[in-house]
C-alpha cells in the first residue's frame, strides 16, 4: 500500500494541498488516516476518492451535491441506485454545458475569421 504526504498527494493528482484540507474539513473527503507523528498520510483509497471528487468538482457539481454523493459512497451496498441517478443528472449538465461551450467557441471562431478577413492577419 502505497502512502504520499499531503503536498505528494496533491501533486500526484493536480490538486492543492489547501484543497485536500477544505475537502476534508467539508466532510466530502473522509478524515485520512496519520502516521506517527500526527502527520496526514493518503492511501490509494484515499487517492481514488480524491480523483472523484476532483472529477465531479472540475464538471461543476455543487459541493453540497459532492458531499450527498460521498455521503451515500460511504453507506455502501444499497445507495447504488441513487448514486447512479445523481451521475446521470450531473452527466446530462455536463453535457448542456459542453453544448453551450460548443456553441461559445464556434461564435469565437467566426468572430477571429471575420477580423482575420478585415485586418489582413495572420500574414
Amino acid at each position: 500500500m502505497t502512502t504520499l504526504t499531503p503536498s505528494q498527494a496533491a501533486e500526484s493528482l493536480g490538486v492543492s494541498a489547501e484543497t485536500l484540507r477544505y475537502w476534508e474539513r467539508a466532510d466530502i473527503l473522509s478524515p485520512v488516516g496519520r502516521d506517527a507523528g500526527g502527520r496526514r498520510v493518503y492511501t490509494d483509497g484515499d487517492l481514488e476518492s480524491i480523483d472523484v471528487i476532483k472529477c465531479l468538482r472540475e464538471t461543476a457539481m455543487p459541493i453540497r451535491t459532492v458531499r450527498e454523493f460521498v455521503e451515500l459512497a460511504r453507506l455502501g451496498v444499497g445507495t447504488e441506485l441513487a448514486r447512479l441517478q445523481m451521475l446521470r443528472a450531473h452527466r446530462e449538465r455536463v453535457l448542456e454545458d459542453l453544448r453551450r461551450q460548443q456553441d461559445a467557441l464556434e461564435h469565437i471562431e467566426h468572430k477571429i475569421a471575420h477580423y482575420e478577413q478585415i485586418t489582413g492577419w495572420p500574414r
